[in-house]
């Protein structure tokens, strides 16, 4: 089961590196899902939504942004309301944000001004953006697809993968023998 997966999510993995687009990746995680297994109705619904909300590599690299800085800058990262403050900003970087153009940029002046940071702290968060910013689209990407095998799963049940490789090689022993 976890094979299958791994097999076909290379593909996804690999463009949402190459292009840092969650929107540029639909066709290929499209593919991929339907490999996997994963019904057409779910997979051209979850999918798509998932490239424009689900955000969870922005939350990840929101976190990273904000826990560099206060190394950089030698604060204390420990403190319960700092932490608390970090983990909203992340939740807002990976839900409202991701819709809006620029909304990198507007998380990342809002990091600098909540915590106090000067100014100077805005191209070192454009230069940690430019590292972060393909793998956490590599994550919203997958994980669109792994959102995709989840609502199957509980849609259809435990079995759905074993089910769809069942269906799948019906149907291509069919194919066969009318070509024979």
């Amino acid at each position: 089961m976890a094979q299958r997966f791994w097999k076909h999510i290379l593909s996804p993995a690999a463009t949402a590196l190459a292009t840092g687009s969650s929107v540029a990746t639909i066709p290929v995680n499209l593919e991929a899902a339907k490999k996997v297994g994963v019904p057409k109705e779910i997979r051209e619904t979850v999918i798509p939504i998932g490239a424009t909300i689900h955000m969870d590599g922005s939350c990840l690299s929101a976190i990273l942004k904000i826990a560099f800085l206060f190394g950089i800058f030698e604060q204390d990262f420990s403190v319960i309301g700092t932490f608390l403050t970090a983990i909203g900003i992340a939740i807002l970087s990976g839900t409202v944000m991701s819709g809006v153009p620029g909304g990198g940029f507007i998380g990342e002046m809002m990091i600098v001004t909540l915590y106090g940071f000067p100014i100077e702290a805005l191209p070192i968060l454009s230069m940690i953006v430019v590292i972060v910013d393909p793998p956490a689209t590599m994550v919203n990407a997958t994980g669109d697809n792994v959102t995709s095998m989840m609502i199957t799963r509980f849609i259809k049940g435990k079995r759905w993968m074993e089910e769809s490789e069942e269906m799948s090689s019906t149907s291509s022993s069919v194919t066969s023998s009318f070509l024979v």
